[in-house]
């Protein structure tokens, strides 16, 4: 199922499982997952796109792996809150991913994400070669950061 609200998402989650987030671009996938407790994101890998077909399955074989029980994907909203054609087609990428697994799967606005994910590489004086190596599943982890302090906050309030 596809969930846009991050309460409706979360109501879905069983206990003591892992998240995985998306940063889905033109040319790769940036990939993280979050530890068992939902406390952590760590960056995953970058995935070269290839076929939704071949994606899918290897984002789906990570899932397994790593015992995933829920997915989240980046929402590249515009800066004024609308959404564009990247959204439409992060949102194709869902419907077409929900068909292929029973996994809940829901969004989160990743507005800046890319920036602060280059930010911090600039930071950790990271070269040019290596920010674009890992910049999509740092921006990915900066995702599912979100999410993760959302739930934390959502417990906290119950």
């Amino acid at each position: 199922m596809i969930f846009d609200s991050i309460e409706e998402f979360a109501a879905t989650l069983p206990p003591m499982r892992a998240l995985m987030g998306l940063d889905l671009g033109d040319k790769t996938i940036g990939v993280a997952v979050s530890d068992g407790l939902r406390s952590v994101a760590s960056p995953f890998e970058t995935v070269r796109r290839k076929k939704f077909g071949v994606d899918a399955a290897h984002l789906l074989e990570i899932v397994s792996e790593r015992n995933v029980a829920g997915i989240v994907l980046g929402l590249p909203f515009n800066m004024d809150g609308s959404e564009g054609p990247r959204c439409q087609s992060t949102r194709a990428f869902a419907r077409n991913l929900e068909k292929l697994t029973p996994l809940p799967i829901g969004f989160w606005d990743e507005r800046l994400s890319t920036v602060a994910a280059e930010r911090a590489l600039l930071e950790a004086d990271a070269s040019r070669k290596r920010r674009a190596e890992v910049i999509d599943n740092i921006a990915a982890s900066y995702i599912l950061q979100g999410v993760l302090d959302r739930l934390t906050h959502i417990k906290a309030t119950e």
